[in-house]
C-alpha cells in the first residue's frame, strides 16, 4: 500500500465527519427556524469563524473534537441518533492524526539481523578523527550561547510579563462582567439601550444610535435611581435598566429587546414583542450553551450573558 493511500485512509474519517457536521448546519433550518449564520454560530461555541469553517469543510484537514461535535449537535438540534456515530468519527479522526513514533536515525544502515541501536560503536566508524575536536569546540560554543539565553529569557518574560498584565487587567471576561455602552454607540448596544429606556418609562427613538437624546434619556434614569448622571450604561445602570422577562413581561420593549439579543447571538428568535412559547424555548437553548440555569426567564445572569454573545463594538 503506498503512502498516498495510508494518507488518504487515515484522513476519511475526518472527511465524513466534516460531511455530518455541514449537513447539519445545512439542515438546521426547520420547524420555522432561520440557519444561523458560521460568525453566530462560532461565537456560541467559543472558536473563531475560520475554525469553524474548516470544522464544516470536507476537504479541509482540520477535524473537530468531540466537544465541538457535541455542541453544534446541541445548537443545531441535530437528529439523536447522529451523536454518537460523529463522536465515533471525532475519536477516529482524532487517532489518525498521531503521528508514528519516527526511527531513530543513524549514519548507515546495520548489517542484517543486526540492530543499529545494539551497535552504538557504528554510529561513529567512518567519521574522519578532524570531526571530534570541532565536535567539542561546537558543544563548548552552544553551551556558553544557551547560558546566556538562560539569563536573557527571564528579563525580557518578565518585562512582557508586566506590560501584558496592564493591558489585560482592564478587559472584562466574556459573559461575567456588563459591557459598557455610551455615546456614539451605534447598532445593538444603542438599540438595546433605547428599548430599555421605553420599558422603562422614558420616551426615547429607538434608531439604534446613541446619540445625545439617549445619552440625556440614560442621565434621568440614573439620576432617579441615585447614580452618577454620566449617560453612560455600565456595571452599576444595567442592572437597573433591564427586566426581568416571561410570561408575566407586560413591557413588549423588554421582550423585544431579549428576543432582538437572542437572534444576534445565533438562537432565531421571533421579533414579535410578547413572550411566546418560542420565546421560552429559545431563552433555554441560550442558558444551556451558556452553562446558565435552564428556566427560561431573562433574568439578569442572562441579560448579561446575551450582551457579551453580541458582536464587536460598533461606533459612528
Amino acid at each position: 500500500m503506498t503512502d498516498n493511500t495510508v494518507a488518504g485512509h487515515e484522513e476519511q474519517p475526518g472527511r465524513a465527519l466534516a460531511g455530518l457536521l455541514r449537513n447539519w448546519w445545512e439542515s438546521s433550518a426547520r420547524d420555522g427556524r432561520e440557519k444561523p449564520t458560521q460568525q453566530s454560530l462560532a461565537k456560541r461555541l467559543g472558536i473563531d469563524q475560520t475554525t469553524l469553517s474548516r470544522y464544516l469543510n470536507p476537504a479541509h484537514a482540520s477535524n473537530a473534537p468531540s466537544r465541538i461535535v457535541e455542541q453544534l449537535h446541541t445548537a443545531l438540534r441535530a437528529p439523536a441518533d447522529d451523536l454518537d456515530r460523529a463522536l465515533a468519527l471525532a475519536r477516529a479522526a482524532a487517532a489518525g492524526k498521531r503521528p508514528a513514533a519516527a526511527a531513530a536515525p543513524g549514519p548507515a544502515a546495520a548489517p542484517a539481523g543486526q540492530s543499529a541501536d545494539r551497535d552504538p560503536a557504528a554510529r561513529w566508524r567512518g567519521r574522519s578523527p578532524v570531526a571530534y575536536p570541532a565536535l567539542a569546540v561546537a558543544s563548548l560554543l552552544l553551551l556558553v550561547l544557551g547560558g546566556f539565553v538562560w539569563w536573557l529569557v527571564p528579563a525580557a518574560t518578565g518585562q512582557s510579563d508586566a506590560k501584558g498584565t496592564a493591558g489585560v487587567s482592564d478587559r472584562p471576561s466574556e459573559g461575567t462582567d456588563w459591557p459598557l455602552a455610551r455615546k456614539g454607540n451605534v447598532l445593538w448596544k444603542a438599540r438595546t439601550v433605547q428599548l430599555l429606556l421605553r420599558a422603562n418609562g422614558f420616551e426615547v427613538k429607538v434608531d439604534a444610535d446613541y446619540g445625545p437624546a439617549t445619552a440625556q434619556a440614560v442621565k434621568k434614569f440614573q439620576a432617579a435611581h441615585g447614580l452618577t448622571p454620566d449617560g453612560k450604561v455600565g456595571k452599576d445602570t444595567w442592572p437597573l435598566l433591564v427586566i426581568t422577562v416571561d410570561s408575566r413581561t407586560t413591557e413588549p420593549d423588554a421582550i423585544t429587546a431579549v428576543q432582538y439579543l437572542l437572534h444576534h447571538a445565533g438562537v432565531p428568535a421571533d421579533s414579535t414583542g410578547t413572550y411566546t412559547p418560542s420565546t421560552m424555548r429559545s431563552l433555554k437553548e441560550f442558558q444551556e450553551s451558556r452553562n446558565l440555569p435552564v428556566t427560561g426567564v431573562g433574568d439578569e445572569a442572562t441579560w448579561r450573558a446575551l450582551l457579551n454573545a453580541q458582536g464587536p463594538d460598533q461606533h459612528k
